[in-house]
């Protein structure tokens, strides 16, 4: 019921590894489905620690372009200087690239091949076409008149081996001005193969545009500003620590008690009461009014010693309530209200007693002790038992609750154009994982599944969720800013400890792992950890109450 208030990394040096995965073909935008869900968001988190979020492989970025003029600017590759492949293929001239900044983080190579690079390529396909192609009246692997062979292959089978050779062997050396700095999977060739394939048959040439995310730059406002912060933490005063301990004991006590129908008055504070609840919108035109089922409930177990969890005026407005008695009022959910759609709703509730109960305790003493808590021989050992622990609780609040005021700081002092491939991918795990604990939850089906991870479902998401998904790239983004500046370090032993660990509780609950994944994700929380700790020893910090 609802009344209560609740990696993306740079790309190897080796241009050879991702050859194989980039589109020929243009393509409007980048594929969003889950496909393989049960695969791909298994490795969510470790376990309650700082930024355990699925993390975004962004803390190891290398340095990012410069700004360059808008109109782009024009540079030579050399057909020597680059090392393109394992076998050092080289071109037998220099290809020209124009490259453009664009918004997000991205970058447009616009590349030229010139006829004698085609020409180089040709003959390649032709040479290994005739190493191939089983000719009748010729031995295989024997030279065939080049005019038989195009007669047997097909000309434009010939043709588009050709293109699709030159951007193979061209591409690494266009993309040499962006490497370290461009972002795996993010690299597509918008050019129509057709419009490259009609380019070199009429010019014996090839132009083809290539756009690729590049690490964003991250801009401090101000300058190093993360150096001296300012924050101030609310702590909610539920975790206080005195507080917590006696509701725990109160709530340990209560249990222990035996509930009595009441037949001869009202409800009072203390009871527990039995209530049907509904709720409907109100409005001066009738047609209007609408119900609100998510704050109703049949058969609702209310122990009025918890009515500051409800909404504000519905346990005064029931206390006198008896059994089979029914009471409507209005109420008005405030501007904080959890659930954003009813924050400002005037609502008209209609409440019914089914039962109501009061409480029998028996006396709290050193008798009870042991029931209480289980080893416990006296109430000063239960409360100091009980103390104990809520302390615990409240300390690991606290430290939560800086890390995240820190956080949250970090992400309104920077700028940072966000690529959309970074966006995408953070966006996807954040769904991914919280699909798969929808499905965790309510076993959904197979058709359910596919719906939900359709890439409508998922742009959706992406959508409604783009300032929490900005949000903490931004986070993330900062953090690794600050632990490649200030020269940070974790010891090798740490890091193997917590993979190990962290390994070890994936084979204890008998789930599939990518170890190298997991290395990087503990990589990855440990620069947080890092991070966090050094900017608390320089920050001056402020804990309110709430």
């Amino acid at each position: 019921m609802e009344l209560c208030i609740s990696s993306t990394s740079p790309l190897s040096s080796n241009p050879s590894r991702f050859l194989d995965s980039i589109s020929c073909k243009a393509s409007t935008s980048t594929s969003t489905a889950l496909p393989t869900l049960s695969l791909q968001f298994q490795h969510a988190s470790f376990g309650p620690r700082i930024l355990s979020s699925p993390p975004a492989r962004t803390h190891r970025l290398r340095q990012p372009l410069s700004s360059s003029p808008s109109n782009g600017r024009r540079f030579a590759v050399s057909a020597s200087s680059v090392a393109v492949a394992p076998e050092k293929d080289r071109l037998p001239a220099d290809i020209e690239v124009t490259e453009v900044q664009e918004p997000n983080s991205r970058v447009r190579l616009s590349v030229e091949v010139p006829p004698v690079v085609c020409e180089d390529c040709y003959r390649r396909v032709i040479k290994e076409f005739m190493k191939q192609a089983k000719i009748p009246g010729f031995r295989p692997g024997k030279n065939v008149p080049e005019s038989i062979l195009l007669s047997y292959v097909g000309k434009q089978n010939v043709q588009k081996a050709t293109v699709e050779s030159i951007l193979k062997r061209t591409l690494p050396h266009a993309m040499s001005s962006v490497s370290g700095q461009a972002l795996k999977d993010s690299v597509r060739i918008v050019t129509k193969f057709s419009e490259m394939e009609n380019t070199y048959i009429s010019l014996g040439s090839l132009r083809y545009d290539v756009i690729v995310d590049v690490a964003p730059e991250v801009k401090w406002i101000p300058e190093d500003g993360y150096k001296s912060l300012k924050i101030v933490v609310e702590i909610d005063s539920e975790i206080d620590a005195q507080r917590a301990c006696q509701q725990e004991l109160r709530r340990r006590h209560k249990s222990l008690g035996t509930l009595r129908i009441i037949t001869d008055r009202g409800l009072q504070i203390g009871d527990v009461v039995v209530l049907d609840i509904s709720a409907t919108t109100i409005d001066q035109d009738e047609s209007n009014v609408k119900n609100i089922p998510s704050a109703e409930s049949k058969g609702f177990h209310f122990d009025t010693e918890d009515g500051d969890k409800l909404i504000p005026g519905f346990l005064d407005s029931i206390i006198g309530i008896q059994r089979g008695e029914t009471k409507s009022f209005p109420l008005f959910f405030p501007d904080n209200w959890n659930q954003e759609n009813l924050r400002g709703v005037h609502a008209q509730f209609t409440v019914e007693c089914k039962e109501l109960f009061y409480r029998e305790l028996p006396e709290l003493d050193d008798l009870l002790a042991e029931k209480l808590l289980p080893g416990c021989t006296s109430l000063k050992q239960v409360e100091d038992s009980l103390l104990q622990r809520c302390l615990e609780v409240e300390q690991t609040a606290k430290d939560q609750a800086t890390d995240n005021a820190i956080l949250d700081q970090l992400s309104k002092m920077v700028e940072i154009d966000i690529p959309r491939s970074l966006f995408e991918e953070q966006g996807r795990q954040f769904y991914g994982a919280q699909l798969l604990q929808i499905q965790a939850n309510m076993k959904l089906n197979e058709q359910q599944l596919a719906s939900l991870s359709s890439p409508k479902a998922v742009n959706e998401y992406l959508e409604n969720q783009k300032e929490n998904i900005t949000h903490v790239i931004k986070q993330n983004l900062a953090v690794g800013d600050i632990f490649r500046r200030e020269n940070l370090r974790f010891s090798t032993d740490e890091l193997v400890k917590e993979v190990e660990d962290s390994i070890a509780e994936f084979k204890r609950h008998k789930q599939e792992y990518d170890e190298e994944r997991v290395r990087e994700q503990v990589q990855e929380i440990l620069e947080g950890a890092k991070v966090l700790e050094w900017l608390k020893e320089r920050a001056e910090i402020n804990y309110v109450t709430r």
